[in-house]
């Protein structure tokens, strides 16, 4: 299992208006599981699972795409797009 990892924070004014839609993207992804920091308020994560590198690769693809569905939540991230982190995690294995 791999996830793909999104960090980013959402100005206080459009908090609401956030949380609503990532209640449609949620939804809509079954993959996807969304936190808000407890010691940052503002600050959230995505969690997307991929059974493949391959699937997470994609994810994060789309994720940071100009026409993805995801790109009118920039406008609520202070400093827009650039300000949306995503990385790709792969699980470990001792040696």
């Amino acid at each position: 299992m791999y996830i793909c990892f999104a960090e980013y924070r959402i100005k206080t004014e459009n908090k609401n208006e956030y949380l609503h839609y990532v209640e449609q993207m949620k939804a809509a992804h079954s993959a996807l599981h969304v936190y808000e920091g407890t010691d940052q308020p503002d600050l959230f994560v995505e969690v997307w699972q991929a059974e493949s590198l391959e699937e997470a690769e994609e994810i994060k693809k789309e994720r940071l795409n100009e026409r993805s569905s995801w790109r009118k939540m920039a406008d609520w991230v202070p400093g827009g797009a650039a300000k949306v982190h995503v990385w790709t995690f792969k699980p470990i294995t001792a040696p």
